[in-house]
């Protein structure tokens, strides 16, 4: 009925300076495949060889490593269409994690990072919806979340509470849409005129947007919105406590299975603490 949802960012297995620019990444690209054709001559010309299986190892590894290239050129395209025109030639991919992204973390520098999406039930804090990205803001992240409800329970949440790098209008007007229903629960900006309150609708506003300046101006939503940093950041918390500061292993997909995992633990631990509150009541 009521979902907060956060993000944080987690370390990749990925250091700074594996980033590279196109043409560091298509000169790596060429010698890899280079030394794959080389290594293949080696196996072909001497097939009884002892050191064969070294030999066969070493071709796996400089494949691998050319697949990693391939991958990081494909992704760099991704990044270079973010950038402006005059930017685009410093655009970099890494070559360890091509899907890895440059974000600011917590402590204020910037790392290779991925950004894990958690949504939690505020009354139980069981986790409810769970996803990573490659993008370092939460704006766009919202309504995902909520189609993922969606799919996975039949049923919108009720009620969405995030904070403000989520409130984009287009977010919001989209889960409001009456064949989803779900009420937003999040801060609007200060307005850039002083003469303008940020809680009246403007012209471009469409009507869910305009409910949601007007709602956010009432007490009780300011009292509804308190239970997001209780629950959220809070979860977010008990994740870093275990552990969840840096994975080990490469690809968001693989980053979202470990992800996983920590859900599972967390919502294992809640439902014995739920069932242990539910018997000292008696319920």
């Amino acid at each position: 009925d009521r979902v907060a949802q956060d993000g944080m960012k987690v370390r990749a297995s990925a250091g700074a300076a594996s980033f590279r620019r196109r043409p560091t990444l298509e000169q790596l690209l060429a010698e890899a495949k280079e030394q794959i054709d080389q290594l293949k001559k080696e196996l072909d010309a001497d097939p009884a060889s002892a050191n064969r299986r070294q030999k066969a190892a070493r071709e796996r590894a400089a494949e691998d490593r050319a697949k990693r290239l391939a991958k990081a050129l494909e992704q760099l395209e991704e990044v270079e269409d973010k950038k402006k025109a005059s930017d685009k030639e410093n655009a970099r991919a890494s070559t360890t994690d091509p899907e890895a992204r440059v974000m600011k973390t917590p402590d204020g520098g910037y790392r290779p990072a991925y950004n894990v999406q958690l949504a939690t039930e505020t009354k139980t804090q069981i986790i409810t919806g769970v996803d990573v990205s490659n993008s370092g803001g939460d704006q766009g992240k919202m309504a995902p979340m909520v189609e993922q409800h969606q799919e996975r329970y039949g049923k919108a949440p009720g009620e969405m509470l995030v904070d403000g790098g989520f409130a984009k209008k287009d977010d919001i007007t989209a889960v409001s849409q009456p064949e989803v229903n779900t009420t937003v629960y999040a801060p609007v900006q200060k307005a850039k005129k002083d003469d303008l309150d940020p809680h009246t609708a403007r012209e471009d506003d469409s009507p869910a947007v305009a409910q949601w300046r007007a709602r956010m101006a009432t007490e009780e939503a300011k009292q509804i919105y308190k239970e997001r940093a209780a629950t959220a950041e809070c979860v977010n918390a008990i994740a870093r406590n275990r552990g969840l500061y840096q994975v080990r292993v490469r690809g968001r997909h693989k980053v979202l299975a470990v992800v996983l995992w920590h859900v599972l633990a967390h919502n294992i631990m809640r439902a014995v603490a739920l069932r242990a509150q539910n018997q000292e009541t008696g319920k």
